[in-house]
């Protein structure tokens, strides 16, 4: 199964991309080393983890780093809604479903 990000999702994502490379050179790409890796586990068994929020929104922590990927089933893909940081208030991507 393959994926596609929301807008905003993606936006944010770069954006955790920048900031872990702006902190130290090399830390974005480890970064994205560990999304490909949760990505490929969502990917491989999308219905395995939990719905967090209804209707059917998935979470799947990044290891080593503090963000939840927030995803649904969107028919044959998975679609990302959010690469959340554990510390921001919860839920504050809801607006995007």
């Amino acid at each position: 199964m393959s994926y596609f990000f929301a807008d905003a999702a993606r936006v944010e994502h770069l954006e955790h991309v920048a900031y872990y490379e702006e902190q130290r050179p090399g830390l974005g790409a480890r970064y994205l080393a560990a999304f490909d890796v949760a990505m490929a586990k969502v990917c491989e068994s999308p219905e395995r983890y939990r719905v967090e929020h209804a209707p059917g929104i998935r979470r799947f922590r990044i290891p080593g780093f503090p963000y939840n990927i927030l995803y649904r089933l969107a028919e044959t893909e998975i679609e990302v809604l959010a690469v959340a940081p554990h510390r921001r208030r919860p839920g504050y991507w809801l607006g995007r479903i």
